[in-house]
């Protein structure tokens, strides 16, 4: 854990508390080391989707039906 770790109170719910507890036991890890990475990991995927966002500003949109139509015939779906 950084350094520079701030304490915080997260209220969890009850079955998610016992499960990170277990994954920290088994793990060998503290449920603020697997918590710090999860919401790190979820942070730069955010990051990832608003880079994209001026590379795709002039792309024509589409409705979501239009969108699974497309992937219906491209063989994704």
């Amino acid at each position: 854990m950084s350094t520079q770790a701030v304490r915080s109170t997260l209220y969890l719910e009850a079955d998610l508390h016992q499960a990170l507890r277990r994954k920290a036991v088994t793990a060998h890890r503290s449920m603020s080391e697997i918590v710090n990475d999860a919401v790190r990991e979820l942070l730069r995927e955010d990051e990832e989707d608003l880079a994209a966002f001026p590379g795709r500003a002039k792309e024509k949109t589409m409705s979501y039906e239009q969108f699974l139509e497309r992937l219906k015939a491209s063989g994704a779906l």
